[in-house]
């Protein structure tokens, strides 16, 4: 006797935040990645070369994983106050881009 078969479910993978601590799928979250040449952005298309930390998109969990240093452990690099700026000033286009893509 032959058992049904049941379609696969594929799994959506999950990444954890670094300011909230929740875990989420990866799709809604922002990767902040560390170049092999140690620039550090935000990557929208979850493909760049580099060591790569998750956020969500809201600018609360961004200030507190800067407030905990966790970006700076993820990353594994020191990261200025300038580059902290420069990410919380790109974050609004970058939260409009991820509710685009998750509708």
């Amino acid at each position: 006797m032959k058992k049904a078969k049941t379609p696969k479910v594929k799994k959506q993978p999950q990444r954890k935040c670094l300011g909230c601590g929740l875990m989420k799928d990866k799709k809604s979250l922002l990767r902040v990645v560390r170049s092999p040449e140690g620039e550090i952005n935000l990557d929208l298309t979850g493909k760049a070369n580099g060591r790569g930390a998750y956020v969500c998109p809201a600018a609360e969990c961004i200030k507190k994983a800067v407030k905990s240093k966790a970006l700076e452990r993820a990353l594994e690099h020191g990261i200025d106050e300038a580059v902290y700026a420069r990410l919380l000033a790109e974050l609004p286009a970058a939260e409009a881009e991820k509710r685009e893509e998750t509708q």
